[in-house]
């Protein structure tokens, strides 16, 4: 059996290479970006939640406020993330957890196509044993 030389071949492949290209290209590209975009989610997400705990750490010092961990809290997001994402931040004294505690709650945005997002799309909360000189 002998092949046929390029001139005999039929018209019907040509420029599938060209279109195969570019479908292939389209969907790595949107699977790589979509990879990104969950690993900016995932960092936002850690970076709102350390900025709770160490402002719950803050809030729940014998010398402190919730208040102060609060602030805190605003500080460490502002300048990891930006000032946008530290909107609603919130710190109160409680017992639910069975003995005193600092908790700071942090309503932040959930980045969805790069920083933006949905207001308020995620929350986190975290909380401190409240200290005392006693």
């Amino acid at each position: 059996m002998a092949i046929a030389p390029p001139s005999a071949r039929t018209s019907e492949d040509a420029g599938a290479a060209a279109v195969e290209f570019v479908l292939v290209g389209l969907l790595l590209t949107f699977l790589t970006l979509g990879v990104i975009q969950l690993g900016v989610a995932v960092y936002v997400r850690n970076v709102v939640h350390d900025a709770a705990v160490e402002g719950a750490h803050r809030g729940a010092l014998a010398d402190a406020s919730p208040a102060e961990g609060a602030q805190r809290t605003r500080e460490l997001i502002g300048r990891a993330v930006g000032e946008s994402f530290a909107q609603e931040v919130s710190a109160q004294r409680s017992g639910e957890l069975g003995y005193p505690t600092v908790r700071v709650t942090v309503r932040a945005r959930l980045p969805l196509v790069g920083l933006l997002g949905p207001a308020a799309g995620m929350e986190v909360q975290a909380h401190a044993p409240l200290e005392s000189f006693d």
